[in-house]
């Protein structure tokens, strides 16, 4: 999916959600414990209900890789499912790969390549040459770690050079130089809407993934107003508030109504800030 398809999706959908599928066999509605592949029909039923109010969709690896080959089978399927039926939803996997040479070039094949997704997740520790395998796939994108909105986030993103820059302002500078706007987005958690006003005047051109609305506390208003370009240029992510809004057989029906809450929020702030 290319930019332009993102911005075309944000405006007819008049959303920039996007619905972390981090699911859990633990939390599971108990009726469809007995299917053949219990995580694989949760994610279909909540993608079914929700698609008309979420441009993307983040699935995080770690909730299916814990359940060794099983859990990669119900990924593979969640994602073949969305390209098939969801061509024009944009599927992040949420992996936060970091390393270098044919590692990162492997990591990068499996997930463009083999999973087929739109994005994945990477972690700039390493640098450049962590990063670029996974810029050398045209029509692929990375989204780079830059502030996160967990507690230890300070631990070493406000580490400050004895010029006053802060890491993580560092980690985006570099990066501009290493793609442009149509490959490369940033994280930024949505805890930090200072911080998210700041890196939208430093990059203004880029799309920002922001995670942390809802369970985590994450303010929409607050995130909007810092955040949105004349394009939109965020996609806003929940996952627990939605997929987990109910544990019973209704569970896809109250994680569409939540969906669409945010959708409704999410209008209010695109046409207030003259998008649509």
């Amino acid at each position: 999916m290319n930019r332009n398809t993102l911005v075309e999706q944000i405006k007819a959908k008049k959303s920039f959600l996007c619905v972390g599928l981090d699911t859990e066999k633990t939390r599971i509605p108990k009726h469809l414990l007995n299917d053949p592949d219990p995580v694989f029909s949760f994610n279909k039923a909540i993608i079914d209900a929700t698609a008309d109010f979420v441009v993307a969709y983040k699935p995080n690896t770690a909730f299916y890789e814990v359940n060794g080959s099983e859990g990669w089978l119900s990924l593979e399927k969640t994602i073949d499912y969305l390209n098939k039926n969801y061509p024009d939803i944009f599927i992040i996997a949420d992996a936060k790969r970091g390393d270098i040479g044919n590692t990162s070039t492997n990591y990068a094949r499996a997930f463009f390549e083999t999973l087929n997704v739109d994005a994945v997740t990477v972690a700039p520790y390493m640098g450049h040459d962590s990063v670029q395998p996974f810029l050398a796939f045209s029509g692929k994108w990375v989204v780079l770690l830059a502030l996160t909105s967990n507690s230890g986030s300070s631990d070493f993103q406000y580490f400050a050079d004895k010029g006053g820059e802060t890491l993580y302002k560092t980690v985006i500078q570099r990066a501009v130089s290493w793609a442009g706007p149509d490959q490369l987005m940033f994280v930024v958690g949505a805890t930090h809407p200072e911080e998210l006003a700041a890196i939208r005047a430093l990059i203004p051109d880029y799309f920002l993934l922001v995670p942390g609305v809802g369970a985590q506390g994450g303010d929409l208003t607050a995130v909007s107003k810092a955040g949105l370009n004349s394009q939109c240029g965020l996609i806003v992510n929940s996952s627990r508030a939605i997929i987990y809004a109910s544990d019973g057989v209704d569970f896809a029906e109250k994680a569409a109504l939540e969906s669409q809450k945010i959708q409704q929020q999410m209008l209010l702030e695109l046409t207030t800030a003259g998008i649509i």
